[in-house]
């Protein structure tokens, strides 16, 4: 869908602003804006926080492979 997101998943955690331009790529890719009009601006910008928290917790949540074994993220 949105090839320019990263994968936020890896050895070393994302940063938040890294999670954000993620999270403002998505909803700019499914709201079709670049850059929403004053009426959609406070909708879109709304969307772009929720998406990150969302993702956080998501990477927070997931395991991770450590040699043998799975660890949890904190």
């Amino acid at each position: 869908m949105c090839r320019s997101i990263k994968t936020l998943r890896g050895e070393v955690p994302a940063t938040e602003e890294e999670i954000r331009a993620a999270a403002l790529q998505f909803v700019r890719k499914v709201s079709g804006y670049r850059k929403p009009s004053k009426v959609n601006e406070a909708a879109f910008e709304r969307a772009v926080e929720e998406v990150a928290q969302v993702t956080q917790v998501l990477l927070n949540s997931l395991a991770v492979k450590s040699g043998t074994t799975f660890s949890t993220q904190n």
